[in-house]
């Protein structure tokens, strides 16, 4: 009886259902769409102050780190921590009217703030979320950190989580 429960997984798999493997999960093929989520870019986090973090990912963690970059339009600075397959990107909010304020007034020990996932094309994925019924928080694409468009996806539409599409 106990031998059953532990069967490989190669077995469990084949013998849970008659279909081809790829035709059991799904890869979005089926609804005639043109969004494509591609690779995690980054996993920002909201820091009060930006040098002592920049420091603790550098410094004691050994990581690679940018240089700080003002981005006006979003209302932070960031710094991105290189972590080899992905990034971190932390954020301190420029001035009282930031986001990243805002969150901080919350959570004043900071955390995750957002992910960001790419895309093959903003605008595209934009459109096509928009007409899906998603959120998204802005009229249209900024030009984010890496200098290319970017959108966020409202957390109410993203099962709480803050999405970013590059």
């Amino acid at each position: 009886m106990i031998r059953s429960l532990f069967r490989p997984v190669s077995q469990a798999i084949s013998s849970s259902s008659s279909a081809p493997l790829s035709r059991r999960f799904s890869t979005g093929e089926e609804a005639k769409q043109f969004l494509k989520l591609g690779r995690l870019n980054h996993v920002a986090i909201a820091v009060s102050n930006l040098k002592e973090s920049t420091s603790l990912y550098r410094d004691i963690m050994g990581a690679s780190v940018s240089e700080p970059q003002a981005l006006p339009e979003h209302g932070v600075t960031t710094v991105f921590v290189n972590l080899g397959n992905t990034k971190l990107e932390l954020l301190e909010p420029l001035g009282e009217q930031s986001p990243i304020a805002g969150f901080l007034q919350k959570k004043p020990a900071g955390g995750i703030h957002h992910i960001c996932i790419e895309v093959p094309d903003v605008s595209a994925a934009m459109d096509e979320l928009i007409a899906k019924g998603i959120q998204v928080l802005d009229k249209k694409p900024k030009i984010g950190a890496h200098g290319k468009p970017v959108i966020f996806l409202h957390p109410k539409s993203m099962n709480g989580v803050l999405l970013e599409l590059e």
